[in-house]
């Protein structure tokens, strides 16, 4: 198929070299700071009527925000993007303004877009996906490398969470139970608060002033969810 023309010329080589040092780029520094790295991954759940559910989520990697998690039939490209765009209009409401805004250097006017780190599915992969990553100046998509999930850690620690602590214990029988995402997420972004934050809720964190650097210490003697009634 080479000698008959048939095949697209792709340089696998520069495209690892390329991927590996946005890797390296990206946590360079731990992020500490909202909106520096996004985790995506979809999660999916059979449910007991037999029907096979999908999750596309977004996390700020700093605060632990849940940006995003639409549920879906099918991993696609455009359910990729769905995702994407979400996570994008939620972060804009939350902050009141263009994301691009807090983006933005206010003395030189740069750009420092955020790393949307995902895995290698098809979807990620796909033209149609990077596409939308380059429209888009707040974004730089990277992929992890293969086989290291570990990469991607805080979405796979959410995704075990709503696994555990909500799905597996109640299996929705369907796509309309499926809401029940929902309710975890709005659990897990506003109620209860993360060790990883020092006692703070990823909401609380997200919100806050970005110039103060703050406290992520597990073990300080912020309240945590062993010491602080859930409401």
């Amino acid at each position: 198929m080479r000698e008959a023309g048939l095949t697209l010329p792709i340089d696998y080589v520069r495209e690892r070299r390329d991927l590996a040092g946005a890797r390296r780029e990206a946590f360079v520094e731990l992020p500490t700071r909202r909106n520096k790295v996004w985790q995506m991954d979809f999660f999916e759940l059979e449910t007991s009527g037999g029907g096979t559910w999908r999750s596309g989520d977004v996390i700020d990697y700093a605060t632990k925000l849940v940006l995003a998690g639409p549920v879906t039939a099918t991993q696609t490209t455009s359910d990729a993007i769905a995702s994407v765009a979400l996570a994008l209009a939620t972060a804009a409401e939350l902050l009141e303004r263009p994301l691009i805004d807090d983006l933005t250097d206010p003395a030189t006017g740069e750009i420092t877009p955020i790393f949307l780190v995902s895995d290698n599915g098809p979807c990620f992969k796909s033209s149609g996906f990077q596409r939308y990553i380059d429209s888009r100046p707040e974004l730089r998509h990277i992929r992890t490398r293969r086989r290291s999930p570990q990469t991607n850690g805080v979405i796979e620690r959410y995704h075990g969470a709503i696994k555990i602590e909500a799905l597996w214990r109640d299996l929705p029988a369907d796509g309309v139970e499926m809401t029940m995402v929902d309710d975890f997420r709005q659990l897990y972004n506003h109620v209860r608060p993360h060790e990883t934050l020092a006692g703070s809720r990823p909401i609380e964190r997200y919100l806050a002033d970005p110039d103060i650097t703050p406290v992520t210490d597990a073990n300080a003697t912020a309240p945590t969810r062993q010491s602080v009634r859930i409401p």
